[in-house]
């Protein structure tokens, strides 16, 4: 063989080989699963993962995370058909979850008559003129949001004000924070309400005390006498009420929440949702206890569950409200109020030894109980319901919660860690506004005041904190909560509650020992969310092999000051790797 044929036969054996190679290499960046989908580099990520709090970039495949780290060796995840995407050192968290929000009534009341953002009787006028005027056709006149700071303690407007404005149809407009309600004189005809109407055994139809007439104000169960005559949402204003508050609860960063409230027809509008991919919230169904009904509606309970479970709904939750409010002193102390006519502690929804039995059989039935407790009574009577079923059941892990907590007593601080009940706070809450220092502070005393939304406390004694909005009572805006959470005042020029301009001279801290850190304020929102949602293997942190729910915000956290987070927006959302809120164009 010639010197020059084996330098072609070397040469090709050479070419063969590279080609090999080369293909290899090709094939690898398209079609390998090592391709992400996305990439996202350049960026401060705070993952909530306590192994590796920090990260630069993350890659995303199939709607899930396959890597986490440098940007450096994300680039081992990119393919021919992988889109970079540079943050430019934006803030990466995960999506947030909030464990306590109604958002289809909430989505219904912002195209009724809203009274939202309204801080005095003269804009309410004005408000329910325009709406009445607007809507000629309507045969009922409802909507709400009124403060009850607006008409004094015990918030008791009044139905002439309506009946001025209108008397020939009947209104009902409930509170802002859902425990009252306002009605007009022919709304309280319709019901069947008069003077002689015996007040229900959880709640109070509101009387002038020196003359008995009819006030128009309905406090608590008194409420359902006029709700059981109003005729119900259709189910094309539920479509539209939660089409309209998943586009804001994507837009603040929020990819999953727990619906506080649920009935059959709720669940229908999820289920509908989903089947039209629309819906882009991971949901828990909180079913509503009926106060009226025993323990025959567990069955109704886990026919629901099995009928509407699905991979973005999971109706395994009861809501159980155990007290009203402190304002308008239904909530459940542990001593009687002060300075109140009579001698109360308040109205228990579920008579207290029945609510242990009724807790028990919940739990055993697999499960999880959401109870409303603002009293540090209440708080008290739900400790014992859960440590009875775990008695009675053993520990079966299904992550019972308490919403609102306004009030603990200090001897059940460490309850909470014992009995593995989580403290759902809604911080925005928390801050020293005429619903404290006037409708609570005279009536609790300043002994028991200290103890408002003890956050801190709760978590030094080892309590697991998660947080929820309870919108529509105010901002589902998780950065408003946040801020309020580590401040302890306002987040914003406008009180949440009160809907009026925030007086400096009078917002001072609501006592800062109870601030929190921002890590841990974030976790509430995250980690600590998901687990009360069951859904923490999953969401909650980004970690390889999570799904791909994270949020891209306008402003870094960690490098502002308090008072600032309430300024930030979040300008993307993923949820399952898929922008739902925003544009890439727009980094």
């Amino acid at each position: 063989m010639s010197d020059n044929l084996k330098n072609v036969k070397c040469n090709g054996i050479f070419y063969f080989f590279i080609f090999i190679i080369a293909g290899c290499e090709s094939s690898d960046n398209t079609d390998s699963p090592m391709g992400a989908d996305i990439v996202i580099e350049n960026g401060v990520i705070y993952t909530v993962n306590k192994d590796q709090p920090w990260a630069q970039a993350i890659a995303i495949k199939d709607g899930e995370i396959t890597f986490v780290g440098s940007d450096n060796e994300v680039k081992e995840h990119v393919g021919n058909n992988t889109k970079i995407v540079n943050v430019d050192n934006r803030l990466i968290i995960p999506g947030m979850q909030d464990v306590h929000i109604h958002p289809i009534s909430g989505g219904i009341l912002s195209a009724a008559c809203d009274l939202n953002g309204l801080s005095n009787i003269a804009e309410y006028r004005v408000a329910i003129s325009d709406y009445a005027n607007s809507n000629p056709d309507l045969d009922w006149i409802t909507g709400g949001g009124w403060a009850m700071s607006v008409f004094g303690a015990g918030g008791k407007p009044s139905r002439k004000i309506i009946d001025e404005l209108v008397s020939d149809r009947p209104v009902y407009l409930t509170s802002t924070d859902g425990h009252s309600g306002w009605a007009n004189s022919l709304a309280l005809e319709m019901a069947g309400i008069t003077e002689d109407t015996p007040d229900p055994i959880d709640g109070i139809i509101d009387r002038d005390p020196e003359t008995g007439e009819l006030i128009g104000s309905l406090q608590e169960g008194a409420m359902t006498l006029m709700e059981k005559i109003i005729p119900p949402d259709s189910f094309e204003s539920k479509l539209a009420g939660l089409r309209y508050s998943i586009k804001m609860l994507n837009g603040y960063g929020i990819t999953a929440i727990q619906d506080a409230i649920v009935r059959e027809p709720d669940l229908k509008t999820y289920q509908h949702l989903e089947e039209n991919n629309e819906l882009t919230l991971r949901v828990v169904a909180s079913q509503w206890w009926e106060r009226s009904e025993g323990l025959e509606q567990i069955d109704y309970f886990n026919q629901m569950r099995d009928k509407y479970t699905s991979r973005l709904i999971n109706p395994s939750t009861v809501k159980i409200m155990q007290d009203g409010l402190v304002e308008n002193y239904t909530a459940v102390l542990v001593d009687h109020y002060h300075n109140v006519p009579g001698p109360t502690k308040g109205i228990p929804m579920v008579e207290p030894e029945f609510l242990k039995e009724v807790v028990t059989a919940i739990d055993a039935a697999g499960f999880q109980v959401h109870f409303h407790a603002l009293g540090d009574g209440a708080a008290r009577q739900s400790l014992d319901a859960v440590e009875e079923a775990i008695y009675e059941n053993g520990q079966l892990g299904n992550r019972h919660h308490i919403s609102h907590l306004q009030l603990v007593h200090p001897d059940d601080f460490s309850r909470f860690a014992e009995l593995e009940v989580v403290a759902n706070f809604q911080p925005l809450w928390a801050y020293s506004g005429d619903y404290l220092t006037e409708l609570a502070a005279p009536f609790v005393g300043q002994e028991r005041l200290r103890w408002s939304y003890a956050i801190k406390t709760l978590e030094d004694a080892g309590a697991k904190i998660a947080f929820g909005s309870d919108w529509s009572v105010t901002s589902a805006n998780p950065f408003h909560q946040i801020e309020t959470s580590i401040t302890r005042q306002s987040a914003t020029e406008v009180t949440a509650l009160e809907n009026k301009p925030v007086d400096p001279e009078q917002d001072v801290p609501l006592f800062i020992e109870e601030s929190i850190s921002l890590e841990a304020a974030i976790k509430a929102f995250t980690l600590n969310a998901a687990f009360v949602n069951k859904i923490e293997s999953r969401t909650g942190s980004l970690e390889v092999g999570k799904l791909a729910d994270l949020v891209i915000l306008d402003q870094n956290l960690f490098e502002i000051e308090p008072y600032d987070i309430s300024e930030t927006n979040a300008l993307i959302t993923l949820f399952d790797g898929e922008v739902v809120h925003g544009g890439w164009a727009e980094l």
